[in-house]
C-alpha cells in the first residue's frame, strides 16, 4: 500500500484567475495545451470559432481539431474553493490598497484600493479582496 502524501503549495489568487474573464476560475477546465479557463469562458471563445472548424487557446493560440471535449478539473476547483474559504476568514485590508504598479479604483474615495474586475467591468459596489495563502492538498 502506498501512503498518502501531503504537499503544501503557496497559491496566489492571481494564479487562479481565468485569462478571459479575469475572475477566479469557476468550473475550471484545462485544455490540451495545459492552460485553464472557466468552462463558460472557453466555451464562449470556441463558440465564436465554430465557423472555422478549428479551435485555439486564447492564451497561447495553439490550435485544436476537432474541438476538445471539456471536463471540469475537480482538483483545481477544490483549490479555488479552499482559497475562497481561507481568504474569507483571513483577508487583510492592508493588502487591498493600491501601491506602485497597481491599477487604482476610480470609484474609491480617500485612500485608493486596487481595482478589481467589478470596478473595471460592472457597477462598483464592494471590493472582494484576496491575499496569498497556502493550500494543503492530499496526493
Amino acid at each position: 500500500l502506498m501512503g498518502i502524501g501531503l504537499v503544501l503549495y503557496t497559491v496566489s489568487p492571481s494564479d487562479l484567475l481565468c485569462p478571459v474573464c479575469l475572475a477566479l476560475l469557476k468550473d475550471p477546465v484545462a485544455i490540451p495545451c495545459g492552460h485553464s479557463f472557466c468552462m463558460v469562458c472557453i466555451n464562449g471563445c470556441w463558440d465564436q470559432e465554430d465557423q472555422w472548424g478549428f479551435y485555439s487557446c486564447p492564451q497561447c493560440r495553439e490550435t485544436f481539431t476537432p474541438k476538445p471535449v471539456l471536463r471540469r478539473n475537480n482538483m483545481l476547483a477544490e483549490v479555488v474553493e479552499k482559497l475562497k474559504k481561507t481568504e474569507l476568514q483571513a483577508g487583510s485590508p492592508a493588502l487591498c490598497y493600491a501601491g506602485p504598479g497597481d491599477v487604482e479604483c476610480d470609484s474609491c474615495t480617500g485612500r485608493k484600493r486596487k481595482a478589481i474586475k467589478s470596478c473595471l467591468v460592472y457597477q462598483h459596489n464592494t471590493h472582494q479582496h484576496t491575499t496569498t495563502t497556502s493550500v494543503l492538498l492530499q496526493c
